[in-house]
């Protein structure tokens, strides 16, 4: 155990004292500093050590353990976790078509998944801010000279990223864009070379995001599937050619609701950076945490800037407001910003002027917390009344964040896409899951539960349960 004397002092005028003690055993752990096995302080005997109170140690030792680097059972002292090593290799094997199973589906009606709700959007605050920019923009903020985005809202965004997703960038690596999608595409123009096999190779977690998947589809990239389970992505899965770009939705994988385990996320910051590979971490609604806090960024601990780091507004504020942002590594800010002034996908000045506004003075902190117990609220009724009405035909993933529920058919032979249609025939929204694999489909349905009001939740899913009853008469 290390000495308390070598432990070094806080930075206490900087604030967040148990985020500093959270980051100083992380990076002693991930450096080798502490290996695994070894025995750490006490909460008691650190905080003494440190000048902080306990509770503060204590909450920090707890986020360590939440993302995997501390273990401890009762009655044992806590130790550092062990991180066993991952073979990377996996059997060579042709990518599988790269041809989505379906692409339309009914929207607008119950659980559509992917749309927040915009109905306590802060419109009195966001108007003022808007309303005041717009009357006073600078002659400099009108011209062309910040092609990746308002200072301002760029060092806001840094700001509440560090502080809340454990980000390490400067703010110049923050550019802004109007969508995840622009995002995606951007990156891709950057690091694909259609017609070159060596840098058209894409691996896609699977199952994974489709509008991913298209676009990533669209920029030129070969798509190969690596399978997802309970610790997310598998890197040692990985076949064929080594990748160019690997897609990950690590914090809250997309559809299954998984956060990525620490071994898997280390192999695979590990794999990147041998391999060349730049990991492109789609942080969609990570924001949402309902069991825990939120758990650190893959980019936090990625000390080789192989990761590039995508966030969006829609989810917490409004799709409407058309702003999202990307973290790109130092090698490639340049030609991500040069495809950025070519394609024109830029988000008017005053909007991002009056964003960074609205986040400097509290507003977008305040309105997270406020949604995020009205989304809690809605995914545990959501969680409770499937379970109590279509526990027999599905298993309803735990619901411990995002926007969005996982849900899987017992019996496997199951045609979720069928399956799907019917229920939206009768005024749901839900997407089968087999549309988000791009190799073997397992099925399942994929539910929206922001707009599911909790008092409403029992008898949508009792509709449900019904409908699900008559397909299988029918079938």
């Amino acid at each position: 155990m290390i000495a308390v004397a070598q432990w070094p002092a806080l930075d206490r005028s900087s604030g967040d004292l148990e985020g500093q003690v959270y980051r100083l055993m992380r990076d002693r752990i991930l450096h080798g500093q502490m290996p695994a096995g070894q025995r750490v302080p006490s909460t008691r005997t650190m905080a003494v050590s440190l000048g902080v109170a306990r509770s503060t140690v204590v909450n920090a030792y707890d986020r360590l353990k939440a993302e995997g680097y501390l273990q401890s059972a009762i009655g044992a002292a806590t130790r550092v976790a062990g991180f066993p090593s991952t073979p990377l290799s996996g059997q060579a094997a042709a990518p599988l078509p790269n041809q989505p199973r379906i692409t339309e589906f009914k929207t607008g009606g119950l659980f559509e998944p992917g749309v927040p709700d915009v109905s306590a959007f802060p419109h009195a605050a966001w108007a003022r801010c808007l309303g005041a920019r717009g009357r006073s923009l600078r002659v400099h903020d009108l011209g062309y000279s910040d092609h990746g985005g308002v200072r301002e809202l760029r060092e806001a965004i840094l700001e509440h990223i560090a502080a809340t997703r454990g980000v390490i960038a400067r703010s110049e690596q923050v550019v802004i864009v109007p969508s995840t999608g622009a995002a995606i595409g951007l990156l891709a123009s950057v690091l694909i070379s259609p017609g070159d096999p060596a840098s058209e190779v894409v691996w896609m977690e699977e199952p994974g995001y489709a509008s991913a998947q298209a676009i990533l589809r669209m920029a030129g990239a070969n798509l190969v599937p690596v399978p997802c389970d309970v610790e997310g992505l598998d890197i040692a899965q990985g076949a064929g050619p080594s990748p160019r770009l690997i897609y990950v939705t690590p914090s809250h994988q997309y559809p299954t609701g998984v956060t990525m385990s620490l071994p898997r996320r280390l192999a695979l910051l590990e794999f990147a950076r041998a391999n060349g590979a730049i990991v492109l971490e789609d942080d969609y609604d990570s924001e949402f945490q309902y069991a825990s806090r939120p758990i650190a960024a893959l980019q936090g601990i990625d000390r080789g800037e192989v990761v590039a780091y995508v966030g969006t507004f829609s989810k917490t504020l409004a799709p409407g407001l058309r702003v999202a942002y990307a973290v790109v590594p130092s090698r490639l800010l340049a030609a991500t910003e040069a495809v950025q002034r070519l394609r024109g996908t830029i988000v008017p000045v005053h909007i991002q002027a009056a964003l960074a506004d609205f986040m400097r003075e509290g507003r977008f902190r305040a309105h997270l917390r406020h949604m995020n117990a009205i989304y809690a609220e809605r995914m545990a009724a959501t969680v409770e009344a499937l379970n109590r009405h279509c526990g027999v035909q599905l298993d309803i993933g735990t619901g411990g964040g995002g926007l969005q529920l996982a849900s899987w058919f017992r019996d496997v032979k199951t045609d979720d896409v069928a399956v799907a249609r019917t229920i939206n025939a009768n005024g749901f929204a839900v997407r089968p899951i087999s549309a988000l694999h791009l190799g073997a489909a397992r099925p399942g349905l994929l539910l929206g539960i922001a707009r599911m009001k909790a008092q409403a939740a029992d008898a949508a899913a009792a509709r449900i349960a019904r409908l699900l009853a008559k397909v299988s008469v029918s079938a």
